[in-house]
């Protein structure tokens, strides 16, 4: 096998809407240094892309060229490591996931919250690009994890019946959405139901919620916002309550507002790693974070974002699984 050197990249920038803003962005630092570009304190700097994927590719520098050299004078990773596998990646990673990185690596900084989201299985993500390969770009399935760098919020999976319930009787704007007979299954679901029947309650009033009319959510995040205030002037707000405020001010009138009571909050501190599987509900709110994932960029989104929403198809794939997700702390190896 030919030696083989480190080799240095120019990597992609997403500038989407929710990342930080010039200087106080970790991505747009990154990126500056990067490029060799200068930061633009009024944009946002959303995600920085390490990878083959055709959304965000990078390219390889050569050492005797300038760093501000154009990308369209740069070599591809995608090409530089398809022309020779083997070499790149090992036998191994080749017969298991052919000539292409098989993995993408990013860092996020998140300001305001994403989408409420999840990312489709294989075969799922197959059958969405095949049929809308303008919004799912690829026909990977995207398992992902993220690091915390700095404090980092998400919302993550459905919280338990049992803590539905309880939700339920302190918000009653739910419950005009998605009818009595709907909130009074959830209600009335016992441990004994057997986890199929839960799931199965769960997805009902879920689904419901998600596809309501806006002039019914309009109204409905209006209600629960003035409630809100004025029960904070003789009491404190619980933590998810004061999220879903904060959550309307950034997309007033979503649906998504609403569906936060659903889903688990979760406080990551900075080295701590949350797991997202496929068909699994989520939503970063803010902080940095590092990503890595399966080589792809299908997100099938439902709330909290000017983005196409697929409500239907999120509803129809999600597991429905209950309960906090585990938090994974990893091993100091040069403390």
């Amino acid at each position: 096998m030919e030696k083989q050197i480190l080799q240095r990249l120019r990597c992609s920038v997403q500038n989407y809407d929710w990342g930080k803003k010039g200087g106080d962005s970790e991505v747009g630092r990154l990126y500056a240094y990067n490029s060799g570009s200068e930061i633009d304190p009024e944009k946002p700097y959303a995600e920085f892309w390490m990878g083959t994927h055709d959304s965000g590719p990078s390219f390889l520098i050569d050492k005797d060229l300038n760093i501000n050299t154009r990308n369209e004078s740069l070599l591809l990773l995608k090409d530089w490591v398809s022309d020779k596998p083997h070499d790149v990646l090992g036998h191994k990673v080749v017969e298991k996931w052919g000539s292409d990185l098989p993995f993408l690596f990013k860092v996020l900084s998140v300001a305001k919250a994403l989408s409420i989201q999840a990312h489709p299985d294989q075969d799922l993500a197959k059958a969405l690009h095949k049929l809308m390969p303008n919004i799912y770009k690829d026909d990977n399935h995207k398992p992902e994890m993220a690091l915390a760098l700095t404090h980092f919020q998400a919302l993550c999976g459905f919280i338990t019946v049992e803590e539905l319930k309880g939700v339920l009787h302190s918000v009653p704007e739910i419950t005009q959405v998605v009818g009595s007979e709907v909130a009074s299954q959830v209600l009335h679901s016992t441990a004994e139901d057997g986890e199929d029947k839960v799931k199965s309650v769960l997805r009902s009033i879920f689904t419901q919620l998600m596809l309501a009319n806006k002039e019914m959510i309009s109204t409905v995040t209006t209600t629960l916002k003035s409630r809100l205030l004025m029960e904070s002037q003789t009491r404190q707000l619980t933590e998810k309550e004061e999220l879903v405020l904060q959550l309307e001010k950034q997309y007033p009138d979503d649906v998504g507002v609403i569906s936060a009571f659903f889903l688990n909050h979760v406080n990551l501190n900075p080295g701590e790693v949350l797991y997202l599987g496929a068909n699994e509900p989520h939503a970063y709110l803010s902080g940095d974070c590092i990503e890595c994932m399966a080589s792809s960029d299908n997100v099938v989104r439902a709330g909290l974002t000017p983005k196409h929403q697929d409500i239907k198809t999120l509803c129809s794939m999600l597991t429905y699984k209950q309960g906090f997700p585990e938090i994974l702390r990893g091993d100091s190896i040069n403390p």
